[in-house]
């Protein structure tokens, strides 16, 4: 189950970090991840009263997706 949400989770950071480079433009750094990290927990495909248990679960590699989708959209991957 989670090898399957884990991939999902990927996919929903890189449009997490578009958005919110779309949205708060440059120098806000904290605020993106914030508002990426948000927009995954929000679009996590569980049913709702699973989601904040499962962004606990995985915050760590929440944080991580997040991380590699600045830097693929950067280019450095």
């Amino acid at each position: 189950m989670f090898k399957n949400l884990k991939s999902k989770i990927k996919e929903i950071a890189l449009t997490a970090v578009q958005i919110a480079e779309e949205t708060l433009g440059s120098q806000k750094g904290r605020e993106k991840k914030e508002m990426a990290i948000n927009y995954i927990v929000e679009n996590i495909p569980v049913i709702a009263p699973f989601k904040k248990l499962i962004a606990l679960l995985l915050s760590s590699f929440i944080d991580d997706a997040v991380e590699f989708a600045v830097q693929f959209m950067k280019g450095e991957t």
